[in-house]
């Protein structure tokens, strides 16, 4: 059950049902009552900001994949799992929302970690005019599945003279937070 402002003062007895016996029907309702008035009403055009950046960093991180397959991973393409990159996107918006620039003080680190091993793909600044308030180390990580052993398989005969390897990425990943100007040295870990 959700309690909402909207019971307020409508029907009492209504509320009154919903409580345990003990309870005081009066008292709850002033408590709603003063949530109404304190919880501000959410700032739409932060929402569609908020929106908008999360699209951008997607739009990076994509990029950044995509500029590395040939060039880093040397394969012809690189599968996402759904939603991974807005995942992730939505991670570094939240981590930056404690900093004193928020996500324009951010440097991230993009790599990715095949077979136990980290390789650099991308260092992504996100506004070269701020100076960096803290770093973000993002690790992508490779799918292990049976489906690279079957692949194998045909990359042995006939079937593979004009194939070449295809990268899958887990919907894992690590996320890695450094603050670069606090007298703690604060390090947040996020492993999803």
């Amino acid at each position: 059950m959700v309690a909402t402002g909207s019971l307020s003062g409508k029907n009492p007895a209504g509320v009154a049902d919903l409580l345990d016996p003990g309870c005081h029907p009066g008292s709850l309702l002033s408590d709603f009552d003063y949530w109404d008035y304190v919880v501000p009403e959410p700032n739409l055009h932060e929402v569609i900001f908020e929106e908008t950046t999360c699209q951008n960093l997607v739009k990076m991180l994509e990029n950044c994949l995509s500029k590395s397959k040939q060039t880093k991973l040397g394969c012809s393409r690189v599968l996402v799992p759904e939603k991974l990159t807005q995942r992730i996107a939505q991670d570094v918006l939240r981590l930056s929302s404690t900093e004193p620039c928020g996500l324009r003080g951010c440097v991230m680190h993009v790599n990715l970690e095949i077979e136990n091993v980290c390789k650099k793909l991308d260092r992504i600044v996100c506004d070269s005019s701020v100076v960096p308030t803290f770093e973000l180390t993002l690790v992508f990580k490779q799918e292990n599945c049976a489906w690279t052993s079957f692949r194998d398989f045909f990359s042995r005969g006939r079937l593979s003279s004009g194939l070449r390897r295809t990268l899958i990425l887990s919907s894992g990943f690590r996320l890695v937070k450094k603050k670069l100007y606090s007298f703690i040295g604060t390090t947040v870990i996020e492993e999803c």
